[in-house]
């Protein structure tokens, strides 16, 4: 007995094959995010904590001008998401609803190469964040909310 297998079935037999790649995919850009991005309880957020939080994430080869870093809870973050805390910005932007408490890393200056020295700019206030299928993957430096 030979047995056809309809369009319809391969197709969908072709998608349950693909779906773990873009769940990888989507699940190493958060990641990533998390890393260069998220800190959860943060010890002085001073130029020290600058210094040292950039070089053990990887961000000073070379030495990165300015970095973020979102303090308080991932489920916070991912609700700008999801809309229970964000309101469309443009594109895949979300802008959040509520304040956060972040530290600023900027580069005093001098040499790209390390050793990097940072100054620390504390400050609570609404962020900016790029979506990916409901994850976020981009942190929008470029924001300055006013005051």
């Amino acid at each position: 007995m030979v047995m056809v297998l309809s369009p319809l079935f391969l197709v969908f037999m072709l998608g349950l094959g693909l779906t773990p790649l873009a769940l990888d995919q989507d699940d190493y850009r958060y990641r990533h995010f998390l890393t260069q991005h998220y800190d959860a309880k943060p010890k002085g957020r001073d130029d020290k904590y600058c210094n040292n939080i950039m070089q053990n994430r990887g961000l000073t080869r070379p030495c990165k001008d300015t970095n973020t870093f979102i303090h308080g809870n991932k489920n916070d973050i991912k609700a700008i998401c999801e809309d229970r805390n964000g309101e469309p910005y443009g594109g895949n932007l979300k802008i959040s609803r509520s304040a956060f408490q972040v530290t600023t890393c900027k580069h005093k200056g001098g040499s790209s190469r390390p050793p990097c020295k940072y100054r620390a700019i504390k400050s609570s206030r609404v962020i900016v964040i790029g979506c990916e299928n409901g994850w976020p993957v981009h942190f929008d430096e470029s924001f300055i909310p006013s005051r």
